[in-house]
């Protein structure tokens, strides 16, 4: 007989049932492993014991050999290592003629690939990697745990668990007693797999909240700590007049590490089923993402109030795809393709994320798409971007006959390293092709093409004196090329046309900056005087890429307002403005800018509605401030020149505190393109009227008519394992032929069940 006391203080965890015993392993101080390979994770110091492969150690309070019957027994604080792995105990028996291992009281198996499994009684082979297990219950990486009457260790790959339950959700109170999990699957089996990375259940009971909300005789989910993996994803549930019930179910497939597949059928009880898809690659020189989806039905249109089916069944589908891929370390190319068959199936099949998604070098605008091919050049000094653009317009008004498109669309930029003259100077370079099918006059008419060259040059200079004063002089130079070609005139080849113009001008600021304490103000009076030619209208260039202007703080101070070349400033032009700041510490500032513009000359080839044409612009404001944390707000309003009155003025607030998320926008446009005075509100937001219950709202308003355009209210439930929302939803579209619609949306999230790893295209 031999007896040796314990050198090292072994770390236990008290066995309970259910959800108490998982509390308790939680509690535990014991180091708990991620399983392997992940080789980031923190292995439990059992791993790295120096015993090698073949040597084995044991040490407890007391050690009985028994020959007789071939045993070996401890008992007080037992601890035994091999091969990695480590068994805690309060006695142990290994029959050294089997190479069984048993042990009983509080014992706990450590091992990297199992992370820390505790039970009542745990017996074992001599490998200590297959075995049995009573009172089990088991944490592994990211927080998810297993609990179950008894389990069975077939394998290093394969546990089986009876009467068992299953959570990746907290269940330890703030003052340490169990509570019950927000999710949970309990069966009468689970079987996890880790060689599939599936984790299989016999006769499963999904409970949400206490409740049990699903029950199938037979199923499995992604193993979570596989890193990837195939299996179904949250499903989608709605109720709405256009589509009757529907319910969209995802399912991800895993092609390889490097590409997946997402189907969503989506089942519909008023019209037919949608299928949508999405497929993500990634190469060794880019990636490629795309989403499309496929019906066949008949269009639906609102007559008398009701949304009936009329027309043929056909086929309905879109495609919105991007790709963008490495060329070598200076050049790079890519596509963004946007096309459906249907200007308002997106609208009919409720498909989210269309118009937000950058899928290219440019954007458009909301219900257009646009799809484009391109190469781009880029280093340290110098940057050309070649294009190529097509669009489709979705809205009620548009003629897509008379959108051009532009093959090609060429632009350049170059900055010597050296300065020139003691300034920087910047060369640019611009040339697009625009061919029309049809006139936007008249279907009877063909379109006009064009074709249009320009180099710009710009020299600028920054000086900064003694007393604070900055000024930056400045010259630039711009020559432009047309061609038109109007195929209803008798001239179908074209008309050349050339212009050039050129700036002379200075920027001029005096910042004023004065300390109290923690506070800093600083008020920047400032001024620019550019001198040009006065502009020459000519009524044979078209407008095609300088439409959509408005004058505000953000291009006071440019010598040329127009965003695009086929417009620009001329005469002589004075900007004043003061901008003024305060800071007072923590993120807590406000800044407030006035300014207007002068010119000598009316200039006739202004927008009258911009506030620029005349002498005296109007005067424009910006105030933006930030108060406490989590608080910001902004306006920006534009001033009649002579009354005062308000012409445009747009205004919002975000908000970000612990129980209340949200925004809102306002805006009042009296000068809009369209012609016709816009005033609407929107916001959207979220309010928490406990921990976990809170309420979601979104909305807009068309003040101007009277009418909401959309709005929706829905309850919301989350915790660190699962979002629940009930929303409902009013649409109107912005075609008349579909009408309003009703909505009724499901949305849950439960963690680890399809939580990750694609992405959700619900809008909101």
């Amino acid at each position: 007989m031999t007896e040796r006391r314990s050198l090292l203080g072994a770390r236990r965890t008290a066995l309970l049932s259910g959800s108490a015993l998982l509390c308790a392993l939680l509690s535990s101080p014991v180091v708990i492993a991620a399983p392997a390979p992940a080789p980031s994770a923190a292995k439990p110091s059992a791993v790295d014991d120096g015993l090698g492969d073949d040597g084995f150690y044991l040490e407890a309070d007391v050690v009985i050999r028994d020959d007789a019957n071939k045993t070996i027994a401890a008992q007080g604080d037992v601890e035994a290592r091999y091969q990695g792995r480590t068994i805690r105990a309060q006695q142990l028996v290994y029959d050294t003629k089997t190479g069984v291992i048993t042990a009983k009281g509080k014992a706990q198996v450590i091992s990297a690939d199992a992370g820390v499994q505790s039970a009542e009684e745990i017996t074992l082979d001599d490998k200590l990697r297959a075995g049995v297990a009573y009172g089990f219950s088991t944490i592994l990486e990211p927080n998810i745990k297993f609990a179950a009457s008894s389990a069975i260790r077939r394998s290093e790959t394969v546990n089986e668990l009876n009467r068992a339950i299953y959570t990746p959700c907290d269940i330890c109170a703030k003052n340490g007693e169990p509570k019950a999990p927000s999710w949970s699957i309990i069966a009468d089996r689970i079987v996890q797999d880790r060689g599939r990375q599936l984790v299989y259940y016999r006769h499963a009971v999904v409970k949400v909240l206490g409740v049990p909300v699903f029950y199938a005789p037979i199923f499995w989910h992604p193993d979570p700590q596989a890193e990837r993996s195939s299996g179904m994803l949250p499903p989608r549930i709605q109720k709405s007049k256009r589509r009757g019930f529907s319910y969209e179910q995802p399912y991800l497939v895993v092609i390889s590490p490097s590409q997946d597949l997402v189907i969503s059928p989506q089942i519909n009880s008023l019209v037919n089923p949608f299928l949508n898809l999405e497929w993500r690659k990634r190469f060794y020189s880019g990636e490629i993402e795309a989403r499309a989806g496929f019906t066949h039905e008949r269009d639906l249109e609102t007559i008398n109030g009701d949304l009936r089916k009329v027309g043929d069944d056909t086929s309905r589908s879109y495609i919105l795809a991007k790709g963008k891929f490495t060329i070598n370390d200076k050049w790079d190319w890519g596509f963004g393709l946007e096309r459906t068959s249907d200007a308002l199936l997106f609208d009919k099949y409720n498909i989210g994320r269309v118009y937000q998604d950058n899928r290219g070098l440019f954007n458009t605008d909301s219900r257009r798409l646009l799809t484009q091919l391109y190469a781009t050049r880029q280093t340290d000094r110098s940057y050309l971007a070649l294009s190529t653009l097509s669009f489709q317009g979705l809205r009620s008004t548009d003629n897509n006959h008379a959108i051009p498109y532009a093959a090609p669309l060429v632009e350049a930029r170059y900055e010597p390293a050296d300065p020139i003259f003691g300034g920087r100077l910047r060369l640019q370079g611009s040339g697009v092709a625009l061919f029309r099918d049809q006139s936007p006059l008249s279907a009877k008419q063909p379109g006009v093409d064009s074709r249009r060259a320009t180099g710009e040059g710009e020299w600028r200079q920054i000086n900064t004196f003694s007393n604070g004063l900055r000024a930056e002089p400045f010259v630039s130079a711009r020559a432009d090329y047309y061609n038109i070609a109007d195929q209803s005139l008798a001239n179908s080849k074209g008309q050349s046309i050339s212009r050039t113009m050129g700036t002379v001008g200075m920027d001029l600021s005096y910042p004023l900056i004065r300390k109290a304490g923690a506070s800093t103000l600083i008020v920047e009076p400032m001024a620019q005087i550019a001198l040009s030619p006065n502009a020459q209208s000519d009524s044979r260039i078209p407008n095609e890429d300088s439409i959509s202007f408005e004058f505000d703080e953000t291009n006071l101070f440019e010598a040329n307002r127009y965003p695009g070349f086929d417009l620009y400033d001329g005469g002589q032009r004075l900007n004043v403005g003061v901008r003024t700041t305060v800071d007072w510490g923590g993120g807590r500032n406000a800044r407030v800018l006035v300014g207007r513009s002068f010119r000598s000359h009316r200039d006739l080839m202004v927008p009258a509605r911009t506030g620029l044409q005349g002498t005296a612009s109007d005067w424009v404001t910006s105030v933006s401030v930030a108060p406490i944390a989590g608080l910001s707000a902004f306006a920006r309003t534009r001033l009649d020149s002579d009354t005062l009155k308000v012409r445009r003025q747009e205004a919002g607030a975000n908000l970000s505190l612990d129980r209340v998320r949200g925004y809102i926008r306002y805006l009042d446009d009296k000068t809009a393109i369209s012609g016709t005075a816009v005033q609407d509100i929107q916001g959207a937001g979220e309010v928490y009227i406990s921990k976990t219950w809170g309420l979601t709202f979104a909305g807009v308003r068309d003040l101007e008519n009277d009418v909401w355009r959309n709005r929706e209210i829905g309850l919301l439930y989350r915790d660190e394992c699962t979002r629940l929302e009930i929303v409902y939803q009013r649409e109107e579209t912005y075609n008349r032929t579909l009408g309003p619609s009703d909505n009724v949306l499901v949305r849950l999230t439960l963690a680890t069940l399809g939580d990750a790893g694609y992405t959700d295209y619900d809008d909101r």
